[in-house]
Parts: structure tokens; C-alpha cells; sequence
């Protein structure tokens, strides 16, 4: 049996880089992908490609900025999939300005997405994870909120109160024989990445200095972080929660 079968998990971002990768890889352990995104189209591409592959999976338009978004999407996932027993909390968004040139309103979209979208979907998911006594959630944060990361203060601020949050809620939650892990990804060739090379001013440059300062000796995939994703969500890790993993070629190390 795959690891997944019959389980419906939840992966906010599933149309972007990180998130259709970990979409396609619960598709092909079985498990019923639920794709949510604010772009429904790309969201539905991802879903597509999951059926096609023989999997099931449907999009959902989820603004997680919006809680009655947020309720809606959780609703019509739970209704046509099947109660939640996997959530992974990958959306984000950036701006790459060093702190004192950013604005308030840009903190405020910063904070939204990346902080409360995802409180959002933790207070949406998991009631229903207590009540039934099981669940597993994983939240996507950033090395940027382990060693911090030029340009990304606000960014690295948020993902470093989603470590934080996440340990909380691992302990609040460990009686209800719910886990909650947090990924943290290093420099990954996303679309969000490509955004920050650009706002740096000299592309190829940063990419040198990023591939030098990564022991392994290249820039992260998205196909490199699903692995670890469908690790914390599934039976292996049963006894494992309020951890931190870096995936960035060993460009932060922790003890």
C-alpha cells in the first residue's frame, strides 16, 4: 500500500514550484490532493497533472489571507475529498528590499501571507484533527528565519514566528496525536527566486555566490523538497514533531 492511500491532504501554493512538487509527490503515494492556490488556474494545471498520472486530486481557489476564503476552500476540499488528515502550509510571498526602503503596506502583505494564511489554515484544519484525534501538519518556512537573509527582514520576521508557532502548537496539539514539523528550504530555483535575483541587479553574480556558499555545490529544485515534506507527514515520523529541517544543500547547519 502507498503511504498516503486514501488520505486527503491539503497543500496551500500547490500551483507554484515547491508546491506542485509536493503536490505531484502525495499523488503518486496515493493520497487525495487537494491544490489549493490564489491563482485557480495554475492550482487546476497541477491537478490535471495528477490525474493524468492516475492520481486524484481537484483545485481550490483559497486566498488564505481571507479566513471565509480559507473556511470555504476547507469546506469543499472536506466535501469532495474527504476529511483533512494532512496539512501543508507552502504559500508565500516576498519582497527583496533592505528594511529601510520597504513600506508598511508591504509589511502588511508580507505578514498576511506568510504569517496569518497560515494561522488561518492551522484554526480552519485543525478542530477537526482533535476531534478525530490524528492529523499531521507541515509548514513550509525559510533558512531566512534560522541564519536570517539581506533584503527579506520582514520575510525572514514572519517565517521565524511560523518556527515558533508551529513548536507551540506541536505541544498544545501532541495529546490529540497531531504533529507539526516545519521545512525550511534554502535558496530554491522558484519563481520567487528568480524575483529575488532580479531585485538584486546582477543576476549571474548572486548565482555564483549562492552555488560557492552551498557545500553541495548547486542551487535547491523544488523536486529536492517534497522528500522531506511527505517524510514529516506521514507514519514514519509518528513520533516526531516540533522539528526543524533545513533542505538547502548544507548552507545552514544546526546542531
Amino acid at each position: 500500500m502507498q503511504r498516503f492511500e486514501n488520505q486527503t491532504v491539503i497543500v496551500t501554493g500547490g500551483g507554484g514550484g515547491i508546491g506542485g512538487a509536493t503536490c505531484r509527490r502525495f499523488g503518486q503515494e496515493g493520497a487525495k490532493v487537494a491544490v489549493f492556490d490564489l491563482k485557480l488556474e495554475a492550482a487546476a494545471t497541477v491537478a490535471a497533472g495528477i490525474r493524468a498520472e492516475g492520481g486524484r486530486a481537484q483545485a481550490f481557489r483559497c486566498d488564505i489571507t481571507d479566513r471565509a476564503s480559507v473556511d470555504a476552500a476547507v469546506a469543499a476540499a472536506e466535501k469532495e475529498l474527504g476529511l483533512i488528515d494532512v496539512l501543508v502550509n507552502n504559500a508565500g510571498w516576498d519582497v527583496f528590499k533592505p528594511f529601510t526602503k520597504t513600506e508598511p503596506a508591504q509589511w502588511d502583505k508580507l505578514i498576511a501571507i506568510n504569517l496569518t494564511g497560515a494561522l488561518h489554515m492551522h484554526h480552519a484544519v485543525l478542530p477537526g484533527m482533535a476531534a478525530r484525534r490524528k492529523g499531521r501538519i507541515v509548514n513550509i518556512a525559510s533558512d531566512a528565519a534560522r541564519v536570517g537573509s539581506s533584503g527579506e527582514a520582514v520575510y525572514a520576521a514572519c517565517k521565524g514566528g511560523l518556527v515558533s508557532f508551529s513548536k507551540t502548537i506541536a505541544r498544545e496539539h501532541a495529546r490529540h496525536g497531531i504533529t507539526v514539523n516545519v521545512v525550511c528550504p534554502g535558496p530554491t530555483d522558484t519563481a520567487l527566486f528568480a524575483e529575488y535575483k532580479e531585485g538584486a541587479g546582477n543576476p549571474e553574480k548572486l548565482m555564483e555566490a549562492f552555488t560557492r556558499s552551498i557545500p553541495l555545490g548547486r542551487i535547491g529544485q523544488p523536486g529536492d523538497l517534497p522528500g522531506a515534506v511527505l517524510f514529516f507527514a506521514s507514519a514514519d515520523a509518528g513520533f516526531v514533531t516540533g522539528q526543524v529541517l533545513s533542505v538547502s544543500g548544507g548552507l545552514t547547519m544546526h546542531g
